[in-house]
């Protein structure tokens, strides 16, 4: 991840742009809905999107046909949730696909599947978990940024798999490989983005401690908590 231009099969291409597209209208939906209720969070969903941007531009090679990079994708999907990601993260591969040669437009939908829709899930999933039982707020955006990131490698490893079964030992044998490669460049670079994401998350809470507070990532009292996880919970129903 990114998977190159043209590396897929056509029919994998296809699949996974269908598999993709209803997360995206429907984070669509959802990120208007945002906008149009609390234009006070434009900059900083503005400046979810650009560290989704920046850290994802940053590749190393890795499998034929893919690279490895940080994600970005946990800080917008702990702040806005992972519908919202979704739309960011497709707009971020779509403009990497025109104008850095990242990815491409035939493998948009696996990229996007992997990155802006598994990835934002995965560790927002991890990060109310880990909240839900009171672990410390860093921890949990640490872990969150974390999972995001190795899960969008685990999902890559998967199609490419899929798409290329070993000759012998067909799609364990591929995933086994291509998920060991994946591991060499990815859990290191998994460390350091929950790291970073942890330093951003720091800077917020000192420069944005009101927003972040409505958005729910802090609350100030036990019954605020409890408060702020039910809206929470409305919240992701709704989305």
């Amino acid at each position: 991840m990114h998977i190159a231009e043209g590396f897929l099969p056509p029919a994998h291409a296809v699949a996974w742009g269908v598999a993709s597209a209803p997360f995206v209208v429907h984070g669509a939906r959802s990120l208007i809905r945002d906008v149009r209720e609390h234009p006070e969070s434009t900059l900083l969903l503005g400046a979810s999107g650009a560290f989704t941007f920046v850290l994802s531009a940053l590749k190393l090679p890795s499998v034929t046909g893919s690279c490895s990079h940080p994600t970005g994708t946990g800080l917008g999907a702990i702040l806005f949730r992972p519908p919202v990601m979704a739309v960011l993260g497709t707009i971020t591969l779509l403009f990497q696909a025109l104008l850095l040669a990242h990815g491409g437009l035939t493998t948009l939908g696996a990229n996007v599947f992997s990155m802006a829709v598994v990835g934002p899930w995965a560790g927002y999933g991890v990060y109310r978990l880990l909240r839900r039982y009171d672990v410390p707020l860093m921890v949990a955006v640490f872990s969150g940024a974390f999972a995001a990131d190795l899960s969008t490698y685990c999902v890559t490893s998967v199609q490419l798999a899929l798409a290329f079964p070993d000759p012998g030992s067909g799609f364990p044998g591929a995933l086994g490989k291509f998920g060991s490669i994946f591991a060499v460049t990815q859990i290191p670079l998994a460390v350091s983005e929950g790291l970073l994401t942890v330093l951003v998350m720091r800077m917020l809470t000192q420069s944005s401690k009101g927003e972040l507070t409505r958005l729910g990532v802090l609350v100030t009292s036990g019954a605020g908590r409890k408060t702020a996880k039910s809206s929470d919970s409305a919240g992701t129903v709704a989305r």
